[in-house]
């Protein structure tokens, strides 16, 4: 597989994973299992992230880093979005456009 190289926009990381799916024998496997997939990177993330911050954690649980988490994450948004057929880059456009008529309230 040909490296992704570095400023890479939505639509070709999207490909990327896409294209590496099908190379390393994931492509068939079903969206709910890829969503299943998710939410366990999901709460992978999460457990970096309370290493990052000094919280505690189970003195025998593998933590990778925050980094790393949020690629697996990343990972899997794609996949799901290729197997759904939507275009990542063209969803969060459309729903930002719809987030600025909508009024912001911040809460502490």
């Amino acid at each position: 597989m040909i490296p992704l190289e570095k400023n890479q926009s939505l639509e070709d990381i999207q490909q990327y994973v896409a294209d590496m799916e099908i190379e390393r024998g994931f492509s068939e496997r079903p969206v709910v299992e890829q969503c299943l997939q998710l939410g366990e990177e999901v709460g992978e993330l999460f457990k970096a992230v309370r290493k990052s911050e000094g919280m505690r954690l189970d003195p025998n649980s593998t933590v990778g880093a925050v980094g790393e988490e949020l690629a697996d994450v990343l990972i899997y948004l794609c996949s799901i979005a290729t197997r759904h057929g939507i275009d990542l880059a063209e969803a969060l456009r459309d729903k930002e456009a719809l987030n600025e008529t909508r009024t912001w309230v911040a809460t502490v």
